[in-house]
């Protein structure tokens, strides 16, 4: 493994919490945290080019170990030179193993102690996906991080079951760790154990012992209730070392992301810009709002106030509005350039407010501010 200065340093904390400041080093680039990543599942942010995504301020996505297996295949991505040439995205990317996507197939799999074995969701094929599998599959992607491969336990679920995903989930971590890796790329290991306190030790322990580059937060997002993830990632980030990046994996409400990283998470995932767009609502500083409401129908102001994206330099919610009631596609990519360019916008003002030392006060204004995200 690499050491933890090879690859992040923090460059101040937050004297009122555990939230931090720091920075990636990367193959493809440095990366400020605490940093949100948009989900491109398929090698593409939904509606997105990359010239927008740079545009908008993104620094680093999220692509999807089986996803792309499934679809187009992993050899078509290395003949037209790994993931980054084949998207055209010269920035880095962290790659998903599959493991939650193969947790959502849950009628169509058999798990075994050396992986999965399950039917693709695209044609039904028979596959089977283990630790050197998916550690090969994000070899040949070439992304800057690679996740191992775990098992997401359900919510709710018996402490017994928990416990058996989380022994399962540290055997082939183990296994993943000792897989070869493409130049320059991190390897994470994934927390998992529920919402039992105790396995969320044992497993966080059990992975630091191993020595990963960074640790993530996972097994949350599958239906708990707010306190629940919350004291999941309490429960998590006490037993990770603080010199290395934390990593919460599927998490978008601003709220949340505000108060992990209070926690000390630096780095966060999640469909919600992009799933909100597609279905016709905006966020803003305050929260969000469905701009296909009949309310728009003649609002001549832009899609929020003040906002200096391309969308709400340009045009207005009536107009967006027109075109999400038209099936037309650029209202959806006008809502998805908006939400993309908020939720960065959100993420420097993390970074500026810790930068500043003013975090709790950021801290209080998110909660007093915004009504629902």
């Amino acid at each position: 493994m690499n050491t933890p200065s090879d690859f992040f340093e923090i460059l101040t904390t937050d004297p009122g919490s555990n939230a931090r400041r720091g920075r990636l080093h990367t193959r493809h680039g440095i990366v400020e945290t605490p940093v949100f990543m948009p989900v491109g599942t398929q090698a593409t942010v939904k509606a997105m080019t990359p010239r927008e995504l740079e545009e908008a301020d993104v620094a680093m996505i999220l692509s999807n170990a089986y996803h792309l297996k499934v679809r187009p295949g992993i050899e078509i991505i290395r003949q037209c030179g790994g993931l980054h040439a084949f998207m055209g995205w010269p920035h880095p990317i962290l790659t998903d193993s599959g493991g939650f996507q193969v947790f959502s197939l849950a009628t169509m799999r058999k798990i075994r102690d050396d992986g999965v074995e399950f039917n693709s969701h695209v044609d039904g094929q028979r596959l089977f996906l283990g630790p050197a599998e998916v550690m090969a599959i994000q070899r040949d992607l070439g992304s800057d991080i690679a996740m191992v491969f775990d098992e997401c336990a359900p919510y709710p679920c018996t402490y017994e079951s928990a416990c058996k995903t989380t022994d399962r989930t540290l055997g082939w971590a183990l296994n993943c760790a000792g897989q070869p890796r493409s130049e320059g790329q991190f390897i994470f290991g994934i927390v998992q154990g529920g919402a039992y306190p105790e396995l969320r030790r044992r497993c966080a322990q059990g992975l630091v012992s191993a020595g990963f580059d960074g640790y993530a937060i996972g097994g949350v997002s599958v239906g708990e209730p707010e306190e629940v993830l919350l004291s999941s990632v309490e429960n998590t980030t006490r037993y990770l070392p603080a010199e290395q990046p934390r990593y919460l994996m599927g998490v978008g409400v601003m709220r949340q992301i505000v108060e992990a990283v209070s926690m000390g998470v630096d780095m966060f995932d999640c469909v919600i810009p992009t799933r909100i767009a597609r279905n016709g609502s905006a966020f803003t500083r305050e929260g969000r709002y469905p701009v296909k409401a009949a309310v728009c129908k003649d609002d001549p102001a832009p899609i929020e106030p003040g906002c200096d994206c391309y969308a709400c330099r340009t045009f207005s919610r009536a107009y967006v509005r027109h075109l999400l009631n038209a099936g037309e596609i650029l209202g959806i990519r006008l809502l998805t350039i908006h939400n993309l360019h908020r939720y960065m916008a959100f993420m420097k003002e993390i970074q500026v407010a810790l930068d500043n030392g003013v975090f709790q006060q950021f801290r209080q204004a998110v909660k007093d501010r915004i009504i629902h995200d």
